[in-house]
């Protein structure tokens, strides 16, 4: 339970020596920097210099811990979806303030997926080993699944991956953290 943003990176320090924990999760990194927010900004009196270490806690954040991490780092964000008027689109990317918007910190990771709410009628052409139906899902309609890939509705989104990571039929995956990371683990084993 992480009631101190800063709590966060004495965590890192704490699971690297520990040979039992492979993979850390932020969850979420919304809620992490909605935390900071509350908890330094609002009470300071210099309002720019706190900003100012609001994107300066992600960058060492991303860069000290997550980089030289000997674990596996998974991230959960939430998004929000903007209507980009000039354009007729919606654009979907993880909220952040300050000057962190300006890039994005979609832009920190190599992989960014999404999860989504699919029907089963949109998923009958991704078809592959990493996309079970289950028997619920099929009663349902529907199933929740990871998007490794942009699609034509999807263009204004901010997923992405190494080139040759995900197959076309691999767009839409089962919500399974674990695949994703053997697949990670596997494409960069080469």
């Amino acid at each position: 339970m992480i009631t101190e943003p800063h709590e966060v990176e004495q965590a890192f320090d704490e699971v690297e020596n520990m040979d039992d924990v492979h993979t850390v999760v932020v969850d979420s990194l919304t809620y992490l920097m909605d935390m900071y927010e509350s908890q330094y900004i609002y009470q300071a009196t210099d309002g720019q210099k706190a900003w100012g270490d609001f994107a300066q806690f992600f960058k060492r954040l991303m860069q000290k811990y997550v980089a030289s991490s000997s674990k596996n780092v998974v991230f959960i964000a939430h998004v929000k979806d903007v209507l980009n008027e000039a354009d007729s689109v919606m654009e979907t990317s993880v909220p952040i303030k300050g000057a962190l918007k300006n890039n994005g910190v979609e832009s920190y990771f190599s992989c960014v997926i999404g999860c989504k709410k699919q029907t089963l009628k949109n998923l009958e052409d991704y078809g592959s080993d990493l996309l079970q139906i289950t028997a619920e899902e099929k009663a349902l309609g529907f199933k929740y699944v990871f998007q490794t890939k942009i699609t034509a509705k999807t263009v204004n989104e901010r997923l992405r991956g190494s080139m040759g990571m995900w197959t076309d039929k691999e767009t839409f995956i089962d919500n399974d953290a674990q695949m994703v990371l053997d697949r990670l683990h596997e494409y960069y084993a080469d």
